[in-house]
C-alpha cells in the first residue's frame, strides 16, 4: 500500500491528528471527526493499522511509534499548504482586479 494512496483518503489524516494526543475509543474518535461515517472510520482504521501507524489497544485506538513518525510531518506540508493557499488568494484577486467592470 502506497503511503499517498493510504494518506490520500479522506479522513485519514484527519484520524491521525486526532490521535495526537492519546489513545481514543471508537466513538470518541468519530465524534471528533464530525460527519465520519462508523463505516469510513472502520476502514480508515483497518487501513492505518495495516500500514503500521495505528493499533488497537484497550484503552481504545492508539498511534504507534511510526505513526508519531508521521505526525512529525504535518508541520513541513501545513507550511506548504499555507504558502500554496496565499498563492490561490493571490491569483484570485488579481485576476478579479483584471476582470472588467459591469455597471
Amino acid at each position: 500500500m502506497a503511503l499517498l494512496d493510504v494518506l490520500g483518503r479522506r479522513w485519514t489524516l484527519r484520524i491521525v491528528w486526532e490521535l495526537r494526543d492519546g489513545p481514543l475509543t471508537f466513538r470518541e474518535l468519530q465524534v471528533r471527526c464530525g460527519s465520519m461515517s462508523s463505516s469510513v472510520l472502520n476502514r480508515r482504521l483497518a487501513e492505518l493499522r495495516r500500514a503500521g501507524a495505528t493499533e488497537h489497544a484497550t484503552s481504545g485506538y492508539r498511534l504507534t511509534a511510526e505513526g508519531h513518525r508521521l505526525l512529525e510531518l504535518y508541520p513541513p506540508v501545513q507550511a506548504w499548504a499555507e504558502r500554496w493557499a496565499a498563492r490561490e488568494r493571490k491569483a484570485a484577486t488579481e485576476a478579479k482586479a483584471r476582470a472588467p467592470r459591469r455597471r
